[in-house]
C-alpha cells in the first residue's frame, strides 16, 4: 500500500474544520522554545496574580508534546464569536445596565468547541483507519483542548498562521479582528506545517494601550493580570481592590476596551453561530434587575453560560460596584441597603463602598444644586 497522503489530509482536515463551522484551521509544530522565557518573565513578575494554575505547571504551557507524549503536530481553529447588532458602546454608556464581555452573552464556549473538536478528532480517526490499514503508520492518542490545559494558544495559533499576538496579548487576524475563541487539537501525524504570517500588523498604534480602564497593558504585548478587568471580575475570588473599583464603571463581567478600540475589529464579521447569540436576561440589562435576582435565578439565568463559573457571591461584588458607580438614586440606594442585611462579608464590604460613593456623589450634585441656586438669586438681586 503506498504511503499516506499527508498534504492531502491536512487540506481534507482543514475542509472539515470549516463544515464544523471553524472559521480557520492551521497547523504547527510543538516547538515553543521562543515563549519560554516570556512566560517565565511574566510569571516572576506576579502578573498572574492569583491564577495559581498559570505557574502550576511549570514550562509544560510551552510544550505541549509533554502535555501529550507523541504529540508533533498542534491543529488550532478559530471560531468567530461576535452577536449581531453587539451593542457594545450603548451599552457602556449608560450607567443602569450591566456590561458583559461579548465573548460570555451565549452559551458557554468550552462546550461548543471542545464538541466540535471531538467531532473533528472523530473524523480525523476514521480517515487514519483507512489511510493506514496495512502500514506501521498510527494516529494514536489525540486531545482536544479549549481553554482547558497549559498550554500557550495564542502562540500556537500564531504559529499556525491564524494571525499575529498584537500588543493587548490577543491574537489578531487580519480579516476578522479578535472576536474568536481558539481551541486546538494534539496529533501524532507528520502533517505538512502551515506558515505563520510574516509580521505582526499592529504597527505604532497603542490605542489598546491607552484605552484600558485600569492600565492593565503595562508594556506593548504585556498585561498585568492584577489591573485587568477580566481578572478583577472573573478570575478573582476575592475582593477588588479599591483603587480599581471606580475604573470599573458598569462592567459586571469582563471588559473589552482593548477589543473594542482595535482598528482591526473594523473587520470583524457577526457569527452566524446560534450558541452564540445573546441570551435576552443577559443582553444590556439593567443592573437593578440583576441584583434582585437569588442565588437560585442566577444559577438559572446561568445554566449552561460561562458567567456560572464565577458563582453567586462574586456575582454580587461585581454588580455592587457596578452600582456604585452609577446615579444615586433613592431606588439604588433602598436595594443596596436591603442587600447589605443578610450579604457575606465580602460582598458586605463592596456594598459599604458602594453606598459610601453614592452618598458622596450625592453631597457633590446637592452642593452643584445649591451654588446654583445662589448664583441665580445673586444674580436676580442684581437686576432687582
Amino acid at each position: 500500500m503506498s504511503a499516506p497522503d499527508f498534504h492531502q489530509l491536512a487540506h481534507d482536515i482543514k475542509l472539515w474544520a470549516r463544515e464544523l463551522g471553524f472559521d480557520q484551521a492551521g497547523i504547527t509544530d510543538t516547538d515553543l522554545r521562543i515563549e519560554e522565557p516570556r512566560l517565565q518573565a511574566w510569571l516572576d513578575a506576579g502578573y498572574h496574580g492569583s491564577m495559581d494554575y498559570m505557574a502550576r505547571h511549570g514550562m509544560m504551557r510551552a510544550r505541549p508534546h509533554e502535555l501529550l507524549p507523541g504529540t508533533v503536530r498542534v491543529l488550532s481553529v478559530r471560531m468567530n464569536y461576535l452577536p449581531f447588532e453587539a451593542g457594545f458602546a450603548a451599552t457602556l454608556r449608560d450607567p443602569t445596565l450591566g456590561y458583559i464581555s461579548r465573548y460570555a452573552l451565549g452559551r458557554d464556549y468550552h462546550k461548543v468547541l471542545r464538541n466540535r473538536l471531538k467531532q473533528l478528532g472523530d473524523r480525523i480517526e476514521a480517515r487514519c483507519a483507512e489511510l493506514f490499514q496495512g502500514t506501521e503508520e498510527t494516529l494514536g492518542e489525540w486531545r482536544p483542548f479549549v481553554d482547558s490545559a497549559p498550554i500557550l494558544e495564542r502562540p500556537l495559533a500564531a504559529k499556525a498562521g491564524l494571525g499575529w499576538v498584537g500588543k493587548h496579548s490577543l491574537l489578531l487576524n487580519e480579516s476578522a479582528g479578535s472576536f474568536f475563541f481558539l481551541g486546538e487539537l494534539l496529533l501524532n501525524l507528520p502533517l505538512p506545517l502551515d506558515q505563520p504570517v510574516e509580521k505582526e500588523q499592529c504597527g505604532k498604534c497603542v490605542a489598546c494601550i491607552n484605552i484600558c480602564p485600569t492600565g492593565a497593558i503595562v508594556a506593548p504585548y504585556v498585561v498585568d493580570g492584577r489591573r485587568c478587568i477580566s481578572y478583577l471580575t472573573i478570575e478573582n475570588d476575592g475582593p477588588i481592590p479599591e483603587e480599581f473599583r471606580p475604573l470599573m464603571g458598569n462592567r459586571i463581567y469582563g471588559c473589552d476596551d482593548c477589543q473594542l478600540i482595535c482598528p482591526w475589529n473594523r473587520y470583524a464579521d457577526a457569527s452566524p453561530e446560534p450558541d452564540f447569540s445573546p441570551r435576552a436576561s443577559l443582553d444590556r440589562p439593567p443592573l437593578l434587575a440583576l441584583w434582585r435576582w437569588s442565588e437560585s435565578d442566577f444559577l438559572k439565568q446561568t445554566e449552561g453560560s460561562p458567567i456560572r463559573r464565577i458563582g453567586y457571591q462574586r456575582w454580587r461584588r461585581n454588580l455592587a460596584v457596578a452600582l456604585g458607580n452609577g446615579p444615586a438614586t433613592p431606588e439604588v440606594i433602598a436595594a443596596l441597603q436591603l442587600g447589605l442585611t443578610t450579604a457575606e462579608p465580602m460582598v458586605a464590604e463592596h456594598i459599604e463602598w458602594a453606598l459610601a460613593t453614592l452618598a458622596r456623589r450625592q453631597d457633590e450634585e446637592n452642593k452643584k444644586t445649591r451654588l446654583l441656586i445662589r448664583c441665580i438669586e445673586k444674580g436676580l438681586s442684581d437686576h432687582a
